[in-house]
């Protein structure tokens, strides 16, 4: 089973030097310090260690799965309403009703059917989310996400024929290849398609991906931690 590493003073120290070094970079590239925000990815971490995040003033947040997510953000959600919650992580078509009650962005649409189930769900229910098309930058068979060749078809069908609110695009580069270069071409991407988010970085290379034009950078545990593993 897994338990919370509970050091509370440790995440907001955390979360204090992510936002410091964002900042250092941002006015080293003489970015506009509020074109770039901080995803806070709370996955697996419970209610009561994401508190002290959002006492602390972060209000912009990120979840795996719908079903976790359900658990701890609705009450989150009517103490801070101010919280915006990305859903970064692989959304069934089952799951899509769900997930535009509690997200404000689904930052994985990937496929033509997910893409189908979502426009129409939004209308059906007036529920709606910004969509990020997530591309797979690697090419890796194992991986989600649009191929680079067959993403501009996607953005258009998504759209123009679907008429979703697509309002940029995210990667998950390759762990054994350069970032730079898949950061670059996903901003190439997103400009001559006319997007202006960018949703790239992670905890290891969160800085490289400021200074590549991310607009949102995915930050969990350099900020939380890891959970303890304990066997029993």
């Amino acid at each position: 089973m897994t338990v919370e590493n509970n050091n509370h003073t440790d995440a907001l120290g955390n979360l204090e030097k992510v936002l410091g070094e964002v900042e250092a970079v941002v006015n080293e590239t003489s970015r506009d310090p509020r074109s770039v925000s901080l995803v806070a990815v709370s996955k697996t971490h419970s209610a009561e260690v994401i508190r002290p995040i959002l006492r602390a003033g972060q209000r912009l947040f990120g979840e795996n799965r719908v079903q976790e997510a359900e658990g701890k953000w609705p009450e989150l959600k009517h103490d801070y309403p101010d919280v915006r919650l990305h859903l970064i992580g692989p959304l069934q078509s089952n799951k899509v009703r769900q997930a535009l009650v509690l997200f404000n962005v689904i930052e994985t649409v990937d496929r033509p059917k997910l893409a189908q189930t979502l426009a129409r769900v939004m209308e059906e229910t007036g529920n709606s989310a910004d969509i990020m098309i997530q591309v797979n930058t690697g090419e890796e068979e194992q991986k989600a996400g649009v191929l680079p060749l067959q993403v501009d078809d996607f953005i258009s069908f998504c759209r123009d024929e679907l008429s979703l609110p697509v309002c940029g695009l995210m990667c998950i580069p390759p762990v054994d290849e350069e970032a730079s270069l898949h950061f670059a071409l996903l901003a190439n991407i997103a400009k001559r398609n006319g997007l202006n988010d960018l949703s790239m970085g992670m905890s290891n290379d969160y800085s490289l991906a400021v200074r590549f034009g991310a607009t949102h950078i995915r930050v969990g545990k350099a900020i939380f931690g890891n959970r303890l593993e304990i066997k029993g």
